[in-house]
């Protein structure tokens, strides 16, 4: 049988994205997401479970993101996940999920122009009936990005 491994996250960055480079030049993008629940305690009381996530984007994708994103902006991300173990200085075995991201948007609050309504999809996934195929896959353009 095949295996599926997809997610989808609508967060707020916990921090400023940081781009670094591969020595053959390609852009990676990193950042965390934190998502939030509202769960009842057995004793009822209402409690927020926030859970964290690292984000990668690469190319030109990254590069996108680390110029107009920012700490505390909302955006859609989708990617496949992975679990990572590590130890903490105290010794302590620690998990971290971690989400290499394949497509993301900027989501804004009502009067936010600064997010704006970008889309990373590639063009053949959001074009119209009637629309020509197009075999250019790459993020849009600065002329592209409505602000």
């Amino acid at each position: 049988m095949a295996s599926f491994n997809r997610i989808t996250i609508v967060g707020y960055l916990g921090k400023d994205p940081e781009i670094r480079y591969t020595p053959d030049g390609q852009a990676v993008c990193n950042f965390s997401v934190a998502t939030s629940e509202k769960r009842k305690d057995r004793t009822g009381e209402a409690q927020d479970i926030t859970t964290w996530f690292k984000i990668t984007l690469w190319g030109r994708k990254a590069e996108v993101a680390n110029q107009y994103l920012s700490k505390g902006k909302q955006v859609y991300i989708e990617g496949t996940l992975r679990q990572e173990e590590w130890t903490d200085r105290d010794g302590a075995k620690r998990t971290t999920l971690v989400v290499n991201a394949s497509n993301f948007e900027f989501l804004a609050a009502k009067g936010d122009e600064s997010a704006g309504g970008f889309q990373s999809q590639p063009a053949q996934d959001r074009k119209t009936a009637g629309q020509p195929d197009s075999d250019n896959v790459d993020a849009p353009s600065d002329s592209d990005i409505p602000f």
